[in-house]
């Protein structure tokens, strides 16, 4: 009979922060941020639906059948890495979305950039859904949807996005969810040159959210409430009227040589997460893309 390791099923990622946890367990807490709510953004809408912990350092939106709640950072980005940890809504959450993402403006412009994490409620029992998305000019319809390996509402779990001129990639808890590469070509997919605020907003979307809208909000269950924490930014500040980042350079570490490519270990995380937790992927729906998308063609692995 065979003996498998514990983490035999585990992503590389979450073995190596195992591992280095154990090693600095004395240091590893020191090094999270302490700064407030205040300090990096501002509520979009429903400063009634949003609360802190006593401390400041825990962030509460909730929605409820009057509306939801928003907010989004002081700052705008060009390139960088961006990460928050996240609770979601526990028990019946159908209909409920949570989004985190990233956009050149805030409402539905016709011609913004944007990079979404969008987390779908479920029927009590069911799986939390992510789906990610990327926008160019205004032009999306790069869904990508996975399961987890772990339920997102009974603890805190980070989300983060690396954004280069090179690539974007999505991170569950620094697994690789998804990789989107840029060409070396000028082109009209990859979302490279207009910064970015980053928000996070919850918000009734029962109409496609759960079932492709099938299962509709249970409002007896408001309110819906979804928590933040340790949000982290390492990016390029874009500073009107003569912004530093209007131009590439490789003085930071999510701009270097290292971060154009997956490592060996995230190729590992990212091969583990293709063969168990995606769900649907447009690039491969040929159905409603006869002709697939001009970015399909381009590996994640190079």
């Amino acid at each position: 009979m065979e003996n498998k390791s514990p983490f035999s099923s585990m992503p590389m990622a979450m073995i190596w922060c195992f591992i280095a946890c154990l090693a600095i367990a004395t240091t590893c807490c020191s090094a999270d941020s302490k700064s407030s709510f205040e300090d990096n953004f501002s509520i979009m809408w429903s400063e009634n639906h949003f609360k802190t912990s006593e401390d400041g350092q825990i962030w509460y939106l909730s929605l409820d059948n009057d509306t939801g709640c928003g907010f989004q950072t002081k700052q705008k980005y060009r390139f960088g890495w961006f990460s928050m940890k996240l609770k979601l809504v526990g028990g019946d959450s159908a209909g409920v979305v949570t989004a985190y993402y990233m956009c050149t403006e805030d409402g539905a412009g016709p011609t913004r950039d944007e990079l979404d994490f969008e987390f779908l409620g479920n029927r009590t029992g069911e799986p939390y859904l992510i789906q990610t998305n990327v926008y160019k000019n205004g032009t999306g319809n790069r869904e990508m949807r996975h399961k987890l390996w772990f339920d997102p509402t009974l603890d805190y779990h980070t989300y983060s996005i690396l954004w280069n001129s090179h690539q974007i990639i999505f991170f569950v808890d620094r697994v690789p969810v998804r990789v989107y590469k840029n060409a070396d070509y000028e082109n009209n997919f990859f979302p490279n040159q207009k910064p970015m605020y980053l928000f996070s907003s919850i918000w009734n979307a029962d109409d496609w959210a759960t079932r492709g809208g099938l299962e509709k909000t249970d409002w007896k269950k408001a309110p819906f409430v979804s928590s933040y924490k340790d949000f982290t930014v390492d990016g390029c500040q874009w500073k009107d009227p003569y912004p530093e980042c209007v131009s590439t350079t490789t003085k930071h570490w999510w701009d270097q040589y290292e971060a154009w490519h997956l490592t060996k270990d995230q190729k590992l995380d990212f091969a583990w997460v293709q063969r168990n937790l995606v769900i649907y992927d447009y690039c491969k729906d040929t159905e409603r893309f006869p002709t697939l998308p001009e970015e399909c063609s381009l590996s994640p692995w190079d």
